[in-house]
């Protein structure tokens, strides 16, 4: 397995900003990609599965473990990949999903959703590999525990292998035509264009954070390169040059101020290393 040092992660993250990771490895198929997590589990070394680095933020200190890469494997396909080639199948249902840029593992590890749906509605089985036990199995949905951005693999040590998913019968033309329609909403509401995580923060319970934070007037509102994007209050983007430390400090300030006008604690949804 060849691990590269002092990996720039802001090349490998949506955000575009970030330190390095100590070490940083893109196994070639699944077998590489377990033999690689037995390694470093029994040498006790941390490491972190990375997808498509679309909800990460690696602090500017960098990463001091080995981030190991899964885009060689099943788990690590496009979300958006996923929904197009099931809808030009006819297999309906996952097109809400189709603009979340994530891969198809971490949107699971996540329960990621769109729209009203959730792609924990469509997993019918995942196989994982336990480094503890060194042992691989299968988990059907109800073992997942998907929640509201929450499942059981954020809990424990499981790499996802590969997910089973079972959309619906329809007609591809139907479900093509949806995907488009998402896309085009996605680009008319979000700022598309400039580098971010996404939605930043997680939807508080009977509200949104865009509106709490449009409503707090915090659009616009920068640090150094980050700022609430004036597009989607609910998106924070680097304009250029951000650190990660702009980005966290503008979220520091919007969950601070928040929660002096409205008494709501919001919560990042990015991973932060």
């Amino acid at each position: 397995m060849e691990f590269r040092e002092n990996e720039p992660m802001a090349e490998h993250t949506s955000f575009r900003c970030g330190g390095a990771a100590a070490a940083y490895c893109e196994p070639a198929d699944e077998a590489a990609l377990i033999a690689c997590v037995r390694e470093l589990h029994e040498s006790g070394r941390p490491y972190f599965l990375l997808g498509n680095g679309t909800n990460v933020l690696v602090r500017d200190e960098g990463y001091t473990g080995t981030v190991v890469s899964t885009r060689n494997l099943a788990a690590g396909a496009l979300l958006s990949a996923v929904c197009r080639q099931a809808a030009e199948r006819g297999l309906c249902g996952l097109e809400p999903l189709s603009g979340i840029p994530g891969t198809l593992g971490g949107a699971v590890r996540m329960n990621a959703g769109a729209y009203g749906a959730e792609i924990g509605d469509f997993v019918r089985e995942v196989r994982v590999y336990d480094p503890q036990s060194d042992k691989q199995f299968v988990l059907l949905n109800n073992d997942c525990r998907f929640g509201y951005r929450a499942s059981v693999f954020q809990e424990r040590p499981w790499v996802i292998l590969d997910v089973a998913l079972s959309p619906e019968s329809g007609d591809p033309a139907e479900a093509l035509a949806k995907i488009r329609e998402f896309a085009r909403r996605r680009n008319e509401k979000q700022p598309m264009e400039l580098p971010s995580a996404g939605s930043f923060f997680k939807r508080p319970e009977g509200d949104f954070a865009a509106r709490l934070i449009e409503e707090a007037g915090l659009k616009g509102y920068a640090v150094g390169g980050a700022a609430v994007s004036e597009k989607h209050a609910g998106f924070l983007v680097n304009t250029g040059g951000a650190t990660a430390a702009d980005v966290l400090a503008v979220a520091a300030h919007v969950k601070e101020v928040v929660f002096a006008k409205f008494g709501i604690l919001l919560e990042e949804e990015p991973v932060v290393l």
